[in-house]
């Protein structure tokens, strides 16, 4: 495993973050895993130097912490770099366990720790962007986070490039605690965050923590093959993303392609671009089998050339904003 620091929080992390989507019950999503074979996957995560684990609050409904927690309790603790987030409703009767209020956010960050058994969360990070609250409250309420042990650092998810840049500033006059991370969409796919958020992002020394690195699946298989399966058939989410519009199929052949001449799968093509950013800190891998996940760390051992890497790029067009509009 390949280890580096997390922008400037000084926090060394695996460059492979686990993410836990796929963790919790089935009866949440038809692809999500139970407890059991959940176990399995976040524990061969760890025998495989895999360090920093990533959920939220809404994954199965508290589920996914609750598990994660479960087994990370089994090891040492202090071991393992742990985020999740908070920001959708969790209980469709109650308005206020969603959002970023301060009632909000204090609220669902200690029933967060109370899933994860843990009194405090290496990274606590809002999901999305709150309309509704203004910044600086939510701010004020994540350094009061911060300084009452309850998180170690504060993060940032899919937004736009001048809310984030906002939010600095606010908490810069404010003498607040800061975004030290950026969990934003990227992938072959998806670029548009090469735009303005990368770029401000490596300005203000922010870790960037991806999510989606294999468009939800789509570049780990065919294209057919993709469509045939069940998290192509059932994933509604995967098909509000624009992989499939503009170059997004000639991307897939291509990554196809290479693949062969590498003697490597699709997946490993894909997250090997990924983790050649320079932005890029550790991309957030789900997965649902031990294969995958294995198949994922022999990707750090991927050295793609510079030829290889335009030759994937090239079909790429522009596409619709996706993660926050």
């Amino acid at each position: 495993m390949e280890y580096t620091t997390l922008g400037s929080t000084g926090m060394e992390v695996s460059r492979i973050c686990l993410g836990c989507m796929s963790f919790g019950t089935p009866d949440w999503r038809e692809w999500v895993l139970d407890e059991e074979e959940s176990r399995e996957v976040i524990e061969r995560a760890i025998d495989l130097g895999i360090n920093f684990f990533d959920t939220a609050n809404m994954y199965s409904l508290g589920e996914s912490e609750r598990v994660l927690g479960t087994v990370l309790d089994d090891y040492d603790r202090d071991a393992q770099v742990v985020a999740t987030k908070g920001y959708f409703q969790m209980d469709e009767d109650d308005p206020n366990s969603g959002g970023l209020s301060r009632k909000a956010l204090e609220q669902e960050l200690d029933n967060s720790l109370a899933r994860l058994g843990m009194d405090t969360v290496d990274l606590y990070q809002i999901h999305r962007w709150d309309y509704d609250t203004p910044i600086e409250q939510t701010m004020r309420t994540l350094d009061d986070a911060v300084r009452r042990g309850k998180a170690r650092y504060v993060g940032g998810s899919s937004m736009w490039a001048h809310q984030f840049a906002h939010s600095q500033r606010v908490s810069e006059r404010a003498g607040l605690e800061r975004f030290e991370t950026m969990q934003n969409h990227y992938n072959l796919l998806y670029r548009e965050e090469e735009r303005e958020m990368l770029p401000l992002c490596d300005r203000e020394g922010i870790g960037v923590i991806p999510w989606s690195p294999l468009a939800r699946g789509y570049l780990t298989r065919p294209h057919e093959e993709f469509e045939a399966t069940t998290r192509g058939e059932t994933d509604d989410y995967a098909r509000e993303h624009p992989y499939f519009e503009g170059g997004g199929r000639e991307v897939n052949e291509r990554v196809e392609e290479l693949a062969d001449e590498y003697d490597a799968s699709m997946a490993q093509i894909a997250l090997a671009w990924v983790l050649e950013q320079d932005a890029v800190d550790a991309p957030i891998v789900g997965t649902s089998s031990v294969e995958h996940l294995e198949e994922a760390v022999e990707a750090l051992e991927i050295d793609l050339s510079d030829g290889d890497v335009e030759w994937l790029e090239a079909p790429y067009e522009p596409v619709r904003v996706s993660g926050h509009e």
